[in-house]
């Protein structure tokens, strides 16, 4: 196991650069929609994005705070993720801010992310068998395979930030 560090900065700067990655979240899928019609959001996953990149460079409460303020303040500004679905989206993004921050600690660049995703589908899975009438197997396949490809660039992306900011800005 190696020792691995979330990133040094003061409780000020990380109470900023929470509120980025929080913003951000409920941003991106904006963009995303726009440019990539209705479906964009499922493919990309933008908000998954940056609830993730904030548990990695900022740890587990970053991560939360990041997972359970995005999809509440989207929902709020623009009526997305919709209502029915909305408890099961901050669970889940509430579970990729959390386990990508405790994974971090524990992990390299590549596992923490792969393992915050994996994790926390499952956690997804449970969400939408307790709190809704879908099925939480069909639910989660239909997520993984409508979203392959944003789960294919946090995979590939996510690392190569969290190296960047390992090398640049830590203390």
């Amino acid at each position: 196991m190696q020792n691995v560090q979330v990133l040094k900065i003061t409780r000020t700067k990380e109470i900023i650069f929470s509120a980025v990655f929080t913003a951000l979240a409920i941003y991106a899928p904006m963009v995303v929609h726009h440019f990539a019609g209705v479906d964009g959001g499922r493919k990309f996953l933008p908000m998954p994005f940056f609830v993730l990149l904030a548990g990695l460079t900022l740890g587990w409460r970053a991560g939360i705070a990041a997972g359970l303020a995005s999809p509440v303040i989207s929902f709020l500004l623009s009526g997305m993720p919709m209502l029915n679905i909305l408890p099961i989206i901050i669970i889940q993004l509430s579970a990729y801010g959390f386990l990508a921050g405790i994974l971090k600690e524990k992990f390299n660049g590549f596992i923490a992310p792969a393992g915050a995703i994996v994790l926390g589908l499952i956690l997804t899975g449970f969400a939408v068998f307790l709190f809704s009438e879908m099925n939480a197997a069909a639910y989660v396949i239909n997520a993984v395979r409508d979203g392959w490809v944003g789960i294919a660039l946090q995979l590939l992306i996510l690392p190569i930030i969290i190296k960047f900011s390992r090398d640049y800005l830590f203390d």
